[in-house]
């Protein structure tokens, strides 16, 4: 029997804050957002899994705020974002970083995208995990949530997201960061699991978001 994987990407951290894996205050107010418009929905998981990030946490504790479920979340740490910092230290082992990564958006999100498909590539020395190793990881936390009912609520990050839906379309791997890169801070993607694979239901819906709130919500970072 088919189930479904409801991807959630987390809302809003700390971006230029020394610690990023805490939800900014509007990551807080999305959270609660997507929680109502969920329940609105009638969209009631069977099971919670969220990586071992605080901004995972968080995000899925504002959520329940509205859902009001009993239901305790299993940490899987396979859902984890990939190390961005470690990987930039790697890359730039032998000379400086570029200026403004966590103060201006551009250049971080420049940096993000040549930093992560340099890793894909393998060009980057001892990073502090192999592009091979993250999409094992990812691709078994998928399967450890899929074995727990047949509506799973998952709450990660952009990358591990982004990764998964290039897999089950079989992109090549350069679309993780482009796909990473357009998912919105609590989007959900819909995958539907069943024993003879996975495949995309639905990609980056926000029923959160309306006309009147859009100015105010709508966040990729």
């Amino acid at each position: 029997m088919a189930g479904q994987l409801w991807l959630i990407r987390h809302a809003q951290a700390s971006f230029g804050a020394e610690d990023y894996d805490v939800l900014s205050k509007l990551g807080h107010a999305q959270s609660r957002a997507l929680g109502a418009a969920l329940a609105e929905l009638g969209l009631v998981p069977d099971a919670v899994c969220i990586g071992a990030q605080r901004r995972h946490r968080e995000t899925w504790e504002g959520m329940n705020d509205a859902l009001g479920l009993s239901l305790r979340p299993q940490v899987l740490p396979g859902f984890n974002e990939f190390d961005f910092s470690g990987l930039l230290e790697a890359r730039h082992a032998k000379g400086p970083r570029p200026e403004g990564l966590h103060t201006d958006r551009r250049t971080h999100f420049r940096a993000l995208r040549d930093t992560v498909l340099e890793w894909q590539r393998g060009e980057i020395d001892a990073p502090p995990e192999t592009f091979e190793a993250f999409s094992a990881r990812v691709a078994g936390a998928r399967r450890e949530a899929a074995a727990l009912g047949s509506r799973v609520l998952i709450v990660s990050s952009g990358g591990a997201i982004g990764h998964s839906i290039g897999a089950l379309m079989g992109a090549p791997p350069d679309a993780m960061i482009r796909l990473q890169l357009q998912i919105k801070n609590c989007a959900m993607s819909r995958v539907v699991a069943s024993a003879k694979g996975e495949h995309l239901s639905t990609f980056n819906e926000t029923p959160h978001i309306t006309a009147a709130n859009e100015a105010q919500l709508l966040t990729y970072s």
